[in-house]
């Protein structure tokens, strides 16, 4: 993986559950990883090995849903065995509402 994110980015993450409640425009995204067409962008995070964000896989914008996924299985992935997912710098993808990230509000969870 590219980037990974520091101990420090993780910490300030709201554990799983912390911002249930929130209507899906105000969750905040902590941080986006992405590979070929693929996103995942992350509102919440265990602590240990579980983020719940959106996931965009593909391309494809009907598909994509709010669910968990795994950190280790985002560190070991690869693109025709050569390209890494990369963890977008903070400097480039600031903490944000998901209003604020067209491919969420395209994919028409937005309410």
């Amino acid at each position: 993986m590219y980037n990974v994110p520091s101990d420090k980015i993780l910490a300030e993450i709201p554990k799983l559950g912390e911002q249930d409640g929130e209507h899906t425009r105000d969750t905040m995204i902590y941080l986006h990883f992405f590979i070929g067409g693929c996103d995942w962008y992350v509102a919440e995070y265990d602590g240990k090995d579980t983020f719940f964000g959106y996931a965009i896989i593909n391309h494809d914008l009907d598909m994509a849903e709010w669910g968990y996924f795994s950190f280790s299985e985002l560190k070991s992935l690869k693109l025709s065995g050569v390209f890494e997912v990369d963890c977008e710098s903070r400097r480039f993808f600031p903490v944000q509402k998901a209003d604020n990230i067209k491919l969420i509000v395209r994919g028409g969870v937005i309410w």
